[in-house]
């Protein structure tokens, strides 16, 4: 019998804690009717006779019935009323919280289901994971690349020809690919034409291998190979379906003002995004600039990924637009790591700390040009014969301390021997980490709650595979009236009560209600007793849902036991 717990102070015998806990047996299987028998009378005006026990300086307690005596049982009188709460032995969604509801989320207020437009939005990762490549369109795709196969390009013909871009002066193609081994579908990105001079450089790669953070892709494999008929190198990562670039997202569809356009918008293939010349600015009008939340947001998020790289003493050197996916709604990952240190790894470098550090100082101004364009909305904001127009445009549009912000990033330090630190940013983006904590929070609560509405879901789905597998089985065992039959006869019976409803003119009655009431019941095996009737009307069954229970089990085991001896012969 578990105790009922009462702490007491072993010096004086001081009351310190009082807690009445109601006592249940969770082993217990039984329908609700044990449950209430197994539980501990407490009532508000008569004595609770209990008896108690010192073990080692605290007095445990412990209900007994009204003819127990011993040396230890006394009757200790109630002076504070316990309520007695007695815990259903079922689950079921109960609706959606009120501090969720108060979100104003479109998904958090729609129904019993999950919301539709967090459904669309899994559907559309789903068949993106499992698309496949147009063989017209791709002939030349090899078959299995090492242990990867069915690769599908990411990219369409039509906006990179070939599936190429740039990287550092190499032409680059990105797949999805199946693992054989596993089955996970991963991302591949091949580097076209390259031969690896010396494996010098996978020692950096062992380092970004033990790199994880939410905010940077990780990097799973590196490995060289023929079979797309030239020398290349490909670089394995974790697949994020539906995942786009700062540059598609924010500057692609931007529109011309003041008769200048973004020549990167228009070519989707140029090398990089920094390398344009361009004497005139593009200024976009105020009401087409990014929320400011929305800039915080990414640097909260970019500063997080690299604070986490610099200090595995590795650094990003790919912090552009073309380099940065979004994924959700706002998630930011750094991808292509690794890939500008294995084409530029030099083996006879003397002072390899001092290049990392002179990387990462490069990191801190990549990260200000960034956030100088999307401050800006335009890739030529940061060319320099445009940095201060563009800081001007920041300073009319947005607060000072963006402002200070990009300066700081932009600015080369003065003193070399102490260099920019991205920790240094966490003053300047100060209050604003508790914002993005929050709206976090916020989601996180509001997916919670979506799952808590399909949480159910399976439990109930393999009660109906029981049920179908049972209710109207031709033969089993040779016994073409085994459905028909003892237990399974019952059952039947029981499908129509469930499903089969119909109204006093004889209209179907539909009512989810019902239905999910009654398999709740059948599940938790309640004492509830319902009356069941055969079509014909000539047989009438009074029976509990413990009991269909108990033949539900039964027949499904016969079905089990069957197919086990049909497997081992």
């Amino acid at each position: 019998m578990d105790p009922l717990y009462l702490s007491y102070s072993q010096a004086n015998g001081v009351p310190q804690e009082s807690k009445l806990a109601t006592y249940m047996n969770h082993q217990s299987s039984s329908p609700t009717s044990s449950l209430n028998q197994s539980m501990v009378a407490l009532t508000l005006d008569q004595p609770v006779s209990i008896k108690k026990e010192n073990v080692g300086g605290t007095t445990y307690f412990y209900p007994t019935s009204s003819g127990e005596t011993g040396p230890l049982a006394e009757e200790v009188p109630s002076t504070t009323p316990v309520p007695t709460v007695v815990m259903p032995n079922f689950t079921v969604y109960t609706g959606s919280p009120t501090h969720v509801s108060s979100l104003k989320e479109k998904s958090s207020t729609s129904g019993f289901y999950v919301s539709e437009e967090l459904r669309m939005e899994q559907m559309h990762r789903n068949a993106l994971i499992l698309a496949q490549p147009d063989p017209e369109q791709y002939p030349d795709l090899p078959a299995e690349v090492e242990h990867y196969r069915d690769l599908c390009p990411l990219k369409p013909v039509a906006a990179a020809p070939a599936n190429k871009t740039q990287l550092m002066g190499y032409s680059a193609s990105s797949y999805k690919a199946t693992n054989v081994k596993t089955g996970i579908r991963y991302c591949l990105q091949r580097i076209h034409g390259y031969r690896l001079p010396n494996t010098k450089c996978m020692a950096v790669v062992d380092m970004w291998k033990q790199l994880e953070h939410s905010n940077v892709v990780q990097l799973r494999d590196v490995f060289t190979t023929k079979a797309f008929g030239d020398y290349s190198i490909i670089f394995v990562y974790d697949y994020h379906p539906g995942a786009e670039t700062l540059t598609m997202k924010h500057f692609q569809q931007c529109e011309p003002v003041n008769g200048y356009t973004d020549p990167f918008s228009a070519d989707p293939n140029a090398p990089r995004p920094y390398s344009h010349q361009k004497n005139k600015i593009l200024l976009q009008q105020q009401s087409n600039l990014l929320p400011e939340s929305v800039i915080w947001n990414y640097i909260i998020q970019l500063t997080a990924g690299l604070r986490v790289i610099h200090a595995a003493g590795l650094a990003c050197r790919t912090l552009d637009p073309n380099t940065i996916i979004l994924s959700g709604r706002s998630h930011l990952r750094i991808n292509s790591v690794a890939i500008p240190d294995v084409l530029t790894c030099d083996s006879t470098a003397t002072n390899p700390h001092h290049l990392t550090s002179h990387c990462q100082q490069e990191d801190l101004t990549s990260l200000g040009k960034l956030v100088l364009a999307l401050a800006c909305r335009s890739l030529v904001a940061c060319n320099r014969e445009n940095i201060q127009t563009s800081l001007d445009l920041v300073a009319r549009a947005y607060s000072p301390d963006l402002r200070n912000l990009i300066m700081y990033l932009l600015t080369n330090s003065q003193q070399p021997q102490q260099p920019k630190s991205v920790t240094d940013l966490m003053p300047m983006i100060g209050a604003r980490f508790y914002t993005q904590l929050d709206a976090v929070q916020a989601r996180a609560d509001m997916l919670e709650n979506e799952l808590a509405k399909e949480l159910e879901n399976g439990r109930l789905c393999r009660l109906l595979v029981k049920l179908g597998t049972v209710n109207e089985r031709p033969e089993l065992n040779m016994d073409q009236a085994w459905s028909e039959t003892g237990d399974r006869y019952m059952l039947k019976l029981f499908r129509d009560y469930v499903f089969h409803q119909v109204t006093e003119d004889g209209s179907p009655w539909v009512d989810m209600s019902h239905v999910v009431q009654c398999l709740n019941k059948l599940d938790a095996g309640v004492s509830d007793k319902i009356c069941l009737m055969s079509r014909d009307g000539q047989s009438i069954l009074v029976v509990s849902y413990a009991e269909l229970k108990h033949c539900l089990e039964q027949s499904f085991s016969e079905i089990l036991s069957a197919a086990t001896k049909q497997d081992i012969s």
